[in-house]
């Protein structure tokens, strides 16, 4: 993803890379040093985690986030949780990262990466997962079928809102 996402990118003449970064915490001292308009951020990565890596993001810096994330049952919980940590919006990595598949993601990735540019994260609601420090010991309640079911559809920014609803 490190040498596809640049050579998508570099197909549109008014977007630039200006950095990438093997994990985390090496993205964070380009983030520091380049000072991007907009980064993007698998979730994928070794050391530090993209969560972890968003995390440090959301707390010191006001860049734009854009999520690449895995098609999978757990990349999609990782991608509602990095959406609810404050990036800004997301696009699916292909199972297979050959060029090919890759090109069905370039015009999603551009399109929002030049949205992402133009957005002031000081404009953007705050995260909607305030984390606490976990519990030592987690409360067992007793399991119950659901009698009714509601499905509610949220879009980029409705993980927030959908935060509030739920918190009510």
């Amino acid at each position: 993803m490190r040498k596809l996402i640049p050579q998508i990118l570099a197909r549109d003449p008014e977007i630039e890379v200006v950095g990438t970064a093997m994990d985390g915490a090496f993205g964070l001292k380009k983030i520091e040093e380049l000072r991007p308009d907009v980064v993007t951020l698998d979730l994928e990565m070794p050391r530090m985690d993209g969560i972890e890596t968003l995390r440090q993001i959301t707390r010191n810096h006001r860049v734009p986030v854009i999520v690449v994330s895995a098609l999978t049952t757990e990349g999609a919980a990782a991608t509602f949780k990095a959406l609810a940590l404050g990036a800004l919006d997301f696009v699916a990595k292909p199972r297979d990262a050959a060029s090919i598949h890759m090109d069905e993601i370039a015009a999603d990735l551009i399109a929002k990466i030049k949205v992402a540019s133009k957005t002031r994260m000081r404009n953007v609601a705050a995260p909607a997962i305030v984390e606490r420090p976990k519990s030592l010991k987690a409360v067992q309640r007793p399991r119950k079928d659901p009698t009714r079911v509601v499905a509610i559809g949220v879009t980029t920014g409705g993980p927030n809102a959908l935060q509030y609803l739920l918190s009510q």
